[in-house]
Order: structure tokens, then C-alpha cells, then sequence
């Protein structure tokens, strides 16, 4: 989202909280001429960790290439099948089918549990079946007990993508992204912490994770500051340029410093949205029922009532100077896998798709905003 963007709304869908500390973190980047992945990326990588309470992370240069490099170091190829919610960003699917695997979709919970359902994704294991990927949506767990039985019971492997749910432990203390085989988490410019595009990966195993720090620049045996130094290299395996910024990480080290602060402040608009909207009568408020300290707070979406038309509804948010988005249009809906997938159907999924709406919701937001989110809600609907 551009300053002119949000400067448009009274309201906008979101706002990053980037300021004078982050300004000094970059500055001090330039200063030191050093701007690819270096000792600032080694640092953000530890400390994220920490955070996380695991050993070690990889940093890369966005979610998606954290999912890619998931699965390429897990061993998923051509002829596997992935199973994952259709509603969620493309980015899952689309580095499935990059690394010749079948993405399989299933449905979620409800419209109240918008995170897959483990029920719908057993039923969908086959014998090519060699891994699952849960989303946590909105910040919300998946219910990872039961995904985490499931597919030790069958042999399969756990991706979690935590992009919407940096540093979050479930109840039994946990951290999201650290329960499966592999966790990635992305710091896209929308995000609860951000570096403009980043992302980072943590697994179970080490050399998973080494897989990964290896894939992420070109499979390289020695790193470009070696070889500036005289030595040669050597291509181990196919890689990638996934390397992320020395800039990015200055950011990042900032913003998961600021984490904790900024998420008080969405739950604060939160529970401000669930006591005034809770009593609109067919507005399904998703994870009513789930403990406020539970949950990254990165969307809140409504499912709006059958009877309320999403783009007239939008309109209305728009003309009171409230930015709205959809999360998501479910992934098979879209051209490119309906076309491979014309007859699917996911019977939840299909019924939340068309009223779905994500209300602004983020960390700079104050009360008087929240206050003209609401009102605008409640006119909508009247």
C-alpha cells in the first residue's frame, strides 16, 4: 500500500508502524556500505529464533520463497500431492505445482473457523499424499494437535504457513511454525512485522534447515564474501537467489522488537469490533470463541449475512472513507486451478467465498477509527 493510498482513507485497510528507530537501523546499513545478506541478516535470524525459542532461522527474501524452499528441502517433487486450504493466498499452491507437485485442496472448519479442517484433510489423503500445509488464518491456530496426529499416523510430513502469525504460541505454549516439520513466516509490507518483502524459515530438523540456507543462495559451497577473498565455489544442488537484504533485516530486527506493543494495540481494536458488532444480527464474526491472547490479530474478516451484497456493502464502507479487502478468493476458484479443477466443490469454503470481508485492522489504528469502522458497518447493514 503507497502513502497516497493511505492518505485517501479516513480509515485505510492497513499501515505499517515504521519510524525513527527503523530510519536509524537502515541508516546505520548504509553507512557500513555492507547491503547484501551479511552480519544484519545473521543478527535478525538469531534473534527471531530466540523469539520462537528454537535454535536457528533462515532468512529469505519473501514468504513464497520461504514455501518454495520448504518444500524443495523436504524432498516433495513430481508425482506428490500437498494437501492445503483452498482459502488462502495462491502462494502455497503456486510453489507446489512449481516443484512438480499436486497442491489437493480442502475445505475449512466453518464460517466461525476459517483454518483447514482436519477432518476434510484426512479424507483426502491418497497413497501419492507427502505432505500437509495449514494456514493459520488471521492470526487464528490451526488445530495442530489433530494435523499433528494425522500425519504421523500416515507419514507425512507438516508445513506451516505461519505468514500471518509471527511469534504466537498456541495453549499449550508452543510457538505457530515451530509444531511441524517446517515453519515459514513472511514479512510482506501488510504484515504484523515487516521488511518491505522478507520472510524466514525455521524446522524440526537441522539439516532441513540447512537444505534451506544452502537453496537460498544458488546451492553455493562457499558465500560471495569468500569468494571475493580469492576462493572458488562450487554448485552443490539447483538453488535460488532467495537472499534477503541487509536493509530488510535492520527493519525486521526493529519491527519484532515493536511486536508485542503493536499487537496490544490490534487487540484493542478487535475487542472493540467484536463488542459492538457481536449483536448484528447474521454477521458471523470468525473465532469469536477463541482466546484473545491466542492470535497474531493480523485480519479481521466478517462473513456478511446471505442476504447482503459484498460489492454493495464494500461500496458503502468506501464512500465513509473505510478501506476494506477480501482474504482470499479461495484458490481454486481462481482461473489457472479451475481450469485443472472444474468440478471441485468445498462445501464451507464455496459458502464463505462470496461474503467474505476483511475489515482495517492494524497497529498505528486509534479508537475514533475504530469507532468510524463500526458505524460504517452498521449502516451497510441497516
Amino acid at each position: 500500500m503507497s502513502a497516497a493510498d493511505t492518505m485517501a482513507w479516513r480509515v485505510p485497510l492497513g499501515a505499517t508502524t515504521l519510524g525513527d528507530r527503523e530510519i536509524a537501523a537502515v541508516t546505520d546499513v548504509l553507512t557500513s556500505g555492507w547491503l547484501s545478506m551479511g552480519p544484519v541478516t545473521r543478527a535478525f535470524e538469531l534473534e527471531f529464533a530466540r523469539a520462537l525459542d528454537v535454535a536457528d532461522a533462515v532468512a529469505v527474501s519473501s514468504g513464497t520463497a520461504a514455501l518454495h524452499l520448504a518444500l524443495l528441502a523436504l524432498g516433495i517433487g513430481p508425482g506428490d500431492e500437498v494437501v492445503m486450504p483452498s482459502l488462502s493466498f495462491v502462494a502455497g499452491a503456486a510453489m507446489t505445482v512449481a516443484v512438480g507437485a499436486v497442491p489437493v485442496f480442502a475445505d475449512v472448519r466453518s464460517p466461525t473457523d476459517l483454518t483447514i479442517d482436519p477432518d476434510d484433510v484426512e479424507r483426502r489423503i491418497t497413497a501419492r499424499t507427502r505432505a500437509v500445509v495449514v494456514m493459520h488464518y488471521a492470526g487464528y491456530p490451526t488445530d495442530l494437535a489433530a494435523l499433528r496426529r494425522l500425519t504421523a499416523e500416515r507419514g507425512l510430513l507438516l508445513i506451516e504457513d505461519a505468514a500471518h502469525a509471527p511469534v504466537v504460541r498456541d495453549r499449550g505454549g508452543a510457538c505457530l511454525g515451530t509444531v511441524g516439520d517446517v515453519g515459514c513466516f513472511s514479512f510482506y509490507a501488510n504484515k504484523n512485522m515487516t521488511t518491505g518483502e522478507g520472510g524466514m524459515i525455521v524446522a524440526t530438523d537441522p539439516e532441513v534447515l540447512a537444505r534451506c540456507r544452502s537453496l537460498r543462495s544458488h546451492a553455493m559451497s562457499t558465500s560471495p564474501r569468500e569468494r571475493d577473498s580469492g576462493s572458488g565455489y562450487d554448485i552443490t544442488a539447483l538453488g535460488f537467489n532467495y537472499r534477503p537484504t541487509e536493509i530488510g533485516a535492520a527493519i525486521g530486527r526493529v519491527q519484532l522488537q515493536r511486536l508485542a506493543t503493536d499487537r496490544e494495540v490490534r487487540a484493542a481494536v478487535v475487542a472493540d469490533y467484536r463488542t459492538a458488532l457481536a449483536a448484528v444480527p447474521e454477521l458471523v464474526l470468525p473465532f469469536a470463541d477463541r482466546p484473545p491472547a491466542v492470535t497474531a490479530d493480523h485480519l479481521f474478516a466478517v462473513v456478511l449475512p446471505a442476504w447482503t451484497s459484498r460489492p454493495a456493502f464494500r461500496a458503502a464502507l468506501r464512500s465513509a472513507g473505510v478501506q476494506t479487502s477480501v482474504h482470499y478468493t479461495p484458490t481454486h476458484h481462481l482461473t489457472y486451478y479451475r481450469r485443472a479443477l472444474p468440478d471441485l466443490r468445498l462445501p464451507v469454503t464455496d459458502a464463505v467465498a462470496e461474503q467474505l470481508v476483511s475489515l482495517p485492522l492494524h497497529a498505528s489504528m486509534t479508537g475514533d477509527q475504530s469507532r468510524i469502522v463500526v458505524d460504517a458497518v452498521l449502516a451497510a447493514l441497516r
